[in-house]
């Protein structure tokens, strides 16, 4: 059995409109301590593509800032797990995040992504609460879609601003706070 492990704090500001939520961090981003650190995740690739900005390219700092700089923010719904290598269904003793801390900080948070289906389970909570929800295709290597398919799935975090909802994340921050919630996702 595998030890628990801890996640990454957000990536986040006061003018993100867009959060994307992965599962939980695999073994390769653990050992760097970065967000989608395994050279083969299309991560970078996809949104770099989508925001058209050379992410994949840049140091992870550079990458971080240019995310927010796009009003992009960036976290994982599991805080803490056991699992066994990097896949998700090996996920066990999960410990979701308090997502109030996004909510209490993002104030013009709008739209929700779910990279992933692990991460999309949470997403009917969340469409719930008003947010505008969208559930990708996984970036991992794992999920073996080719890149351009995922691609276009993946535009739809780049919509217009005018298209989302309004006010949404200023009423919800106790609202997403989790009941020390386990799970084996």
């Amino acid at each position: 059995m595998s030890r628990a492990a801890k996640g990454f704090p957000p990536v986040i500001d006061a003018k993100i409109e867009t959060l994307i939520l992965g599962s939980f961090p695999g073994v390769a981003s653990l050992v760097k301590a970065q967000y989608y650190g395994h050279p083969q995740n299309h991560f970078w690739r996809l949104v770099g593509a989508v925001i058209e900005e050379p992410l994949a390219e840049m140091d992870y700092e550079a990458r971080k800032r240019t995310l927010l700089k796009h009003r992009i923010g960036l976290w994982d719904i599991i805080d803490t797990c056991a699992r066994e290598g990097s896949l998700d269904s090996n996920i066990r003793d999960a410990r979701h995040n308090d997502f109030g801390q996004v909510t209490r900080v993002a104030k013009k948070l709008r739209r929700v992504c779910f990279n992933g289906k692990t991460a999309g389970k949470r997403e009917p909570k969340f469409a719930e609460l008003g947010f505008e929800t969208v559930v990708l295709p996984s970036s991992s290597p794992a999920y073996t879609m080719r890149f351009e398919e995922k691609l276009k799935q993946w535009r739809k975090i780049a919509a217009p601003a005018s298209a989302l909802r309004g006010g949404v994340a200023t009423e919800l921050a106790s609202r997403l706070t989790p009941h020390a919630s386990r799970s084996a996702c």
